[in-house]
């Protein structure tokens, strides 16, 4: 790999640290930094950030001793720093926050694996991470080692997915998969891959972020095995990006591991189209692909990492046309409640008719393109693929209507509501007459 100008940096504090220690990943996790006591060795503390470390019942606070190298200690809004140090903003409730805003555990068929998309799952293996973000999502589980998926548990979820042949994409996650023993995170995916309809594991980490030193021969030699297999990793700033961090992704590139990131849009941090623009395109030199840019979801204590949402669509509009496409995330929201990821952008179409679009650039340039005239709609009972389609039941949503399936979608009590209150009456005894011909299994031509 071309030498990349990216620094390496050891806070003064372990300059004696022999090589042999710093770049094992057992010494990083063994000495970890959690107490205002281990942070003043590195860093000028603020009273913000002292009452934060002596408040009992925070969130759990562990640094990496590389990842506290990469601070600037004296200046109390560095980007890195402001991730994983608390603040007492952390203790000041806001409208909307709630334990599980994602409703993760509402769409849990077994405890530990989330299964909200028709075609997927993500699997949590663990509660433990090598540090801990402030703004995490999972912060009512993550952290905590009391809530940790036991053995019983975890045969529950293979079980579930032998059983669900609709699931062909599993994503790790949790806490952090790569914190697992390596025999362990093994055994793990060597299960899956025993599941003939699983296609594709992912793996979401931060450990290449907060430890690089994980990402050693030894485990990539072990991932490579399991293949196909992809990662997306977590970088917020360009300051994270390392010597060390370039070194482990061209490991895992060379390994055959796609890579992919996912950021998080957090005030005070990397609300800045600037900042966003020189992320994206460090990334794309270490071969990393800009996947998400996140909405900073509604979770306890991340009330002052929240930004509007007309911030992330500023932030597009800055990225597009700017820089590669391939280096432009999509912004998502993750939808409160458990509505999933909704991708947002800023409006390239202007107005449309019969055979035109108007469509505007990045650069307010407003252009037409012409639709075809004469289009020979695809022929869905001709087409082989259609009538093999993967089975999503219940979950086709909008895609659904477009196929014929429904013709429409009512919210929950809809038919109740307008109902007024009225009980059965002649006019409401035959439901044959709201089932729309030709569309959907209760369709009259179907029967």
């Amino acid at each position: 790999m071309a030498n990349l100008p990216f620094p390496s940096k050891r806070a003064p504090i372990y300059q004696d640290i022999p090589d042999e220690k710093w770049n094992n990943w057992r010494w990083q996790l063994s000495n970890r930094l959690n107490s205002a006591e281990d942070f003043e060795k590195v860093l000028n503390l603020t009273d913000s950030e002292r009452r934060a470390l002596n408040t009992q019942n925070l969130f759990r606070v562990d640094i990496t001793p590389y990842y506290a190298s990469l601070m600037d200690p004296n200046d109390t809004e560095d980007p890195i720093r402001k991730q994983v140090v608390p603040r007492d903003d952390e203790i000041t409730p806001f409208t909307g926050m709630m334990e599980d805003s994602l409703a993760e555990d509402r769409h849990s068929p077994v405890p530990g694996l989330v299964h909200r998309y028709p075609d997927r799952v993500l699997m949590l293996v663990t509660t433990q991470c090598a540090s801990y973000c402030r703004y995490c999502t999972r912060s009512r589980i993550v952290g905590d080692p009391t809530a940790t998926f036991s053995r019983s548990e975890f045969e529950m979820q293979i079980e579930y997915l032998k059983r669900t042949p609709q699931v062909r994409d599993v994503l790790l996650s949790g806490g952090d998969p790569l914190v697992l023993a390596p025999k362990l995170l093994e055994e793990l995916l060597s299960r899956l891959r025993e599941i003939p309809h699983i296609e594709i594991i992912r793996i979401g980490s931060r450990v290449p972020v907060f430890m690089p030193q994980r990402v050693d021969d030894e485990l990539c030699n072990m991932l490579q095995k399991y293949h196909p297999l992809w990662m997306n990793i977590h970088v917020n700033h360009p300051n994270e990006i390392s010597a060390e961090l370039a070194q482990a992704t061209d490991r895992l590139t060379r390994a055959g591991i796609p890579l992919g990131n996912q950021a998080v849009l957090l005030a005070g941090v990397n609300d800045c189209v600037h900042i966003q623009r020189r992320l994206v395109q460090d990334l794309v030199r270490i071969r990393v692909r800009p996947y998400y840019l996140y909405q900073c979801d509604l979770v306890e204590g991340a009330g002052h990492f929240r930004t509007p949402v007309a911030k992330g669509i500023e932030i597009i509009e800055g990225l597009r046309g700017h820089t590669s496409g391939y280096a432009v995330p999509t912004y998502v929201v993750d939808a409160p409640g458990g509505g999933g990821k909704i991708p947002l952008m800023p409006n390239y179409q202007v107005t449309m008719s019969d055979h035109k679009i108007v469509l505007r650039n990045y650069e307010g340039y407003i252009t037409t393109y012409e639709e075809p005239i004469e289009y020979r709609p695809h022929d869905p009972k001709t087409c082989a693929y259609c009538q093999n389609k993967r089975v999503e039941p219940g979950q086709s949503g909008l895609s659904g209507l477009l196929d014929g399936e429904e013709m429409f979608i009512k919210p929950e009590g809809f038919d109740q509501l307008h109902n007024r209150g009225g009980g059965a009456h002649r006019l409401r005894a035959d439901d044959a007459k709201w089932k729309p011909l030709g569309i959907g299994s209760g369709s009259k031509d179907e029967a």
